[in-house]
């Protein structure tokens, strides 16, 4: 995702990161550990996280895919998959 983001967000990328930690701490530690600099939210509740629950999401890592509307237009893609779609969007 770090690679995708720097090559993608000066046309138009954004990403948005939402933690199921339970640690303020060990959280921020992993931010800069893997330099993320997209913004990223976390209410520290791990599973009870309410936007994990808003999304549905069972497991993790998870993406999601929406377009300028706000509508989710694909999920759980990886590598040359969800860079194709990114591209295939941002072209819009």
């Amino acid at each position: 995702m770090v690679a995708i983001y720097k090559e993608l967000h000066p046309q138009g990328l954004n990403i948005i990161g939402v933690s199921l930690d339970k640690d303020a701490a060990k959280w921020k530690e992993a931010i800069a550990k893997d330099k993320l600099t997209w913004n990223q939210v976390s209410n520290l509740k791990f599973w009870d996280e309410p936007i994990a629950a808003q999304y549905g999401v069972e497991a993790i890592p998870a993406t999601f895919i929406l377009d300028a509307s706000g509508k989710i237009v694909a999920r759980d893609l990886r590598g040359a998959e969800l860079k194709a779609k990114i591209i295939e969007l941002l072209a819009k």
